[in-house]
């Protein structure tokens, strides 16, 4: 969960006059979810947020599903997807239901308009590359490794380079487990991070430009373009636990026990339907008997997808950098032939890797036909 933030300046009491240099007064804006009962923060704009002066509809955006009629495992590789165009227009989608949308994106552009995901939190693996996140709340230095939590409904604008980017839409909010969390909202001493490695936005850059400043707007599955009569970032000072912010998965420190230790110990987020884990360089089990490879398991109720930021993962083979597994709803799964004997007396490993498990069946969509590695679910036949 964030924690309490400010940037810029705010009056000494909320909702009191606020006055500029030149006698006018700024303008407060509440930016939440939940209505008034969920994390909020309060903005202080220039100008009115509702200045208005065009809206279009732009495009559809609901993910075309694929029904091949197959139940079974499977591997999607990534790399074979081009790269190219939009961190916002050329998102890839993958899989999908009604909480989550998996996509990917490999962006060479740097947009021209602003984004604001009004339908979903977004939660972004940024697998490569580096940059800023801009958004209405300043601005977010990011870099490769990095978990990026966009709220949904904060104004943004992405600036990259040589960026791999995963991006989770959520119909709940990402926040941390709350297992984490003692009553009071604060991380606990064995959580396997802490607020120290939570990543706000540090400058707070104040536009005061008037003209025309397009904005795409997701809500719906459909994109629309508002146009507003001046720049979006035009706010002195807010405060509050709603922004923009990061964590590096290389700042997860994984726990690990005398013998295997299950998947739950490696969650880094939660939302409605949905949790992701993070799989980290580590020490293995360190009992001389133990097992280090994951033993073999039928999670009914939940599907499980990986995506593999390294070459290395210990219970898998065939797989590489960029590739993405499906292992649906009750289907056993576990070590391909030779990588549970293999893990034995291994000592550590340092494979790295995502994973989301929702709760409800995923789709998938159109696009994951061109990239399927059709043999994938024969590869536990010796």
């Amino acid at each position: 969960m964030p924690i309490y933030h400010s940037l810029g300046q705010i009056p000494r009491k909320r909702h009191q006059v606020f006055r500029k240099p030149d006698g006018g007064i700024y303008y407060e804006e509440l930016v939440g979810n939940k209505g008034f009962t969920g994390l909020a923060s309060l903005l202080y704009h220039i100008h009115t947020p509702t200045e208005v002066r065009a809206v279009e509809r732009v495009k559809d955006l609901h993910p075309q599903p694929l029904d091949d009629g197959d139940l079974r495992h499977r591997h999607y590789r990534t790399g074979n997807l081009p790269a190219g165009g939009s961190p916002i227009l050329d998102r890839v989608p993958l899989l999908f239901n009604g909480e989550v949308q998996l996509s990917h994106v490999r962006p060479v552009l740097q947009d021209n308009f602003f984004y604001r995901n009004g339908q979903a939190d977004e939660l972004i693996y940024l697998a490569e590359g580096a940059g800023i996140l801009h958004s209405q709340f300043g601005d977010l230095d990011v870099r490769s490794g990095d978990y990026v939590v966009i709220p949904r409904g904060v104004v943004h604008r992405w600036e990259l380079r040589d960026a791999r980017m995963l991006v989770l839409e959520t119909a709940g909010y990402v926040r941390t487990p709350r297992r984490y969390r003692n009553e009071h909202g604060q991380l606990l001493e064995g959580a396997p991070y802490n607020e120290r490695d939570l990543r706000r936005p540090t400058q707070l850059p104040v536009f005061d430009e008037r003209g025309e400043f397009p904005i795409l707007v997701k809500h719906e599955h459909r994109l629309s373009r508002f146009v507003l009569g001046h720049h979006p970032f035009d706010a002195v000072g807010w405060d509050g636990y709603y922004y923009p912010w990061a964590i590096s998965i290389h700042d997860f420190e994984p726990l690990v026990g005398r013998f295997h230790q299950p998947p739950p110990i490696h969650q880094t987020f939660e939302s409605e339907g949905v949790v992701i884990c993070s799989f980290c360089p580590r020490p293995y089990d360190f009992d001389g008997e133990a097992v280090p490879a994951p033993y073999y398991h039928s999670n009914a109720m939940s599907d499980e997808v990986i995506f593999y930021a390294s070459d290395e993962f210990m219970s898998r083979k065939g797989i590489s950098y960029g590739s993405i597994t499906l292992h649906p709803d009750g289907l056993p799964h576990g070590p391909q032939p030779g990588r549970m004997e293999a893990s034995i007396g291994k000592a550590h490993t340092n494979e790295l890797a995502v994973m989301i498990d929702t709760f409800r069946p995923l789709q998938r969509a159109a696009p994951t036909r061109q990239i399927e590695d059709l043999d994938y679910w024969r590869s536990w036949l010796d």
